[in-house]
């Protein structure tokens, strides 16, 4: 029952033929069989999620379910807070923080009937592209763990793609939903800033950049688990904006105006990833009769680019600043970031404000030519578990975001993104496409995202663990 989709899950819950006990249970029972290989999970609610389920049971018998992911399991990223767990954010820092109240997203999963199986793994404060850190170590992928499934979500994905749940929330600050998806095989939404409203959760070291981002194994249960968390609130002002935008989306009606940029800045991209996203654009458009233009991506991204290592230093220098317990126990590279935060100025924040405005403004502009551009969601497959970045992709040297360059614009943009499984490498390893669209246009994402997914002849379903 592991291998069941939430909407699978749904209707054998309508039907009678499971319950949500034996559902959690089977879960369960996949956790501890595959969590020795992955290290995905760093708490688990076992028996407060089984008096949950068994109350779930309860009203689906009676006819009286509380929504359609009632009895459904679903995972916490570590860096998302939760009243009866302890949130560490992978620092010793806040080893046993519990401040006692949670993330809206949460609260909203926990109305719903959805039980919440446990909490998955991350790197320190969230600002790594792998998943490792001081309090639980590091996380594997399951199509090969010896390799890393990304970050920041990584535990979130490989236990997804383990069949450890069928449902994941996470956080995307700057591709930290989408790259783990693709590393993993998995869809991961990012949506509009705005569109799930975030009130009582940590402290921001991103700007507006970082959102609550979705991951599941199907289209359909995105829906179902976006038509849960979204929605606003009067806590998060962004969040009425976005309300507005998407009563103004619209589905994915073809003919598409669809730009697939191969590259950005003529960066480095592993020739596999390449070949697989530029042939599942082109079978796609062709067979659903959207109008493709290959060209390169009409932005200037070099400013955000050279200001991007400042986002998180200034994020994590007023962190400190408020919590000055938490820098003493942080790692010394943070503390490092931290300083080095300490000492930009005033102008240097506002150039960034500036940029991030100018970007958005931008961004407009080109989804007036084009309703959808697509490119590759990763620069590089991955790479060693425990390393923190690719040294070298297609035989050229890469900084730490070689790897992440197709990624983080989209969140200083604001807009709704989706990663796509297209297929896999020569070395089984599973490949990702991303697609943008304007905001508010989570719905046109999610139909073509389902337009798009290949069906590979042969190709395994799961991980060979």
């Amino acid at each position: 029952m592991w291998q069941a989709s939430a909407a699978a899950l749904q209707q054998a819950f309508a039907n009678g033929t499971a319950t949500p006990l034996q559902a959690l249970d089977s879960c369960l029972q996949r956790i501890a069989e595959v969590q020795p290989q992955l290290n995905a999970f760093v708490a688990l609610r076992t028996a407060a999620a089984r008096d949950e389920a068994r109350a779930s049971t309860q009203r689906h018998a009676a006819g009286r379910p509380l929504s359609p992911l009632d009895g459904v399991p679903v995972s916490i990223k570590d860096n998302l807070l939760t009243r009866d767990l302890p949130t560490t954010w992978g620092t010793r820092a806040l080893r046993q923080y519990q401040p006692g109240h949670e993330e809206l997203a949460v609260t909203r999963l926990r109305a719903a009937g959805a039980i919440i199986v446990g909490k998955t793994n991350v790197p320190e404060f969230t600002l790594e592209g792998y998943t490792d850190n001081p309090l639980f170590g590091v996380t594997r992928n399951p199509w090969n763990p010896a390799l890393t499934p990304g970050g920041s979500s990584g535990g979130a994905a490989a236990s997804l793609a383990a069949g450890c749940t069928p449902l994941a929330l996470g956080t995307d600050g700057g591709g930290s939903i989408r790259r783990p998806a693709a590393h993993c095989g998995v869809l991961g939404l990012k949506p509009t800033l705005g569109t799930i409203a975030r009130t009582h959760g940590l402290p921001t070291l991103l700007l507006d950049y970082e959102v609550v981002g979705l991951m599941a194994r199907t289209v359909s249960d995105l829906r179902l688990l976006l038509a849960v968390v979204e929605g606003p609130d009067i806590g998060d002002t962004s969040s009425w904006a976005a309300q507005a935008l998407r009563a103004r989306a619209d589905g994915a009606h073809a003919p598409l105006r669809m730009l697939y940029a191969a590259t950005l800045d003529a960066a480095p991209v592993d020739p596999g990833i390449a070949a697989a996203c530029a042939r599942a654009v082109r079978q796609g458009c062709a067979e659903h009769g959207h109008r493709l233009e290959h060209g390169a991506l009409p932005l200037d991204l070099q400013a955000l680019n050279q200001g991007w290592p400042r986002v998180a230093q200034m994020g994590l220098a007023q962190m400190f600043g408020a919590h000055p317990e938490w820098g003493a126990q942080a790692s010394e590279k943070y503390r490092a970031m931290a300083r080095q935060g300490m000492e930009r100025g005033a102008a240097e924040l506002w150039q960034l404000l500036d940029t991030t405005a100018q970007l958005r403004r931008d961004c407009a502009q080109m989804f007036m030519q084009w309703d959808v551009v697509a490119m590759p969601c990763t620069a590089a497959q991955p790479w060693p578990a425990r390393e923190a970045y690719p040294a070298e992709i297609d035989g050229r040297a890469v900084g730490p975001r070689g790897h992440a360059v197709f990624t983080g614009w989209v969140n200083a943009a604001g807009l709704p993104a989706i990663s796509v499984p297209v297929g896999f490498d020569a070395n089984g390893l599973p490949i990702g496409l991303q697609l943008v669209a304007r905001p508010g246009a989570e719905p046109l994402l999610l139909q073509l995202a389902q337009q798009l997914q290949p069906r590979p002849g042969g190709a395994p379903a799961w991980p060979p663990l």
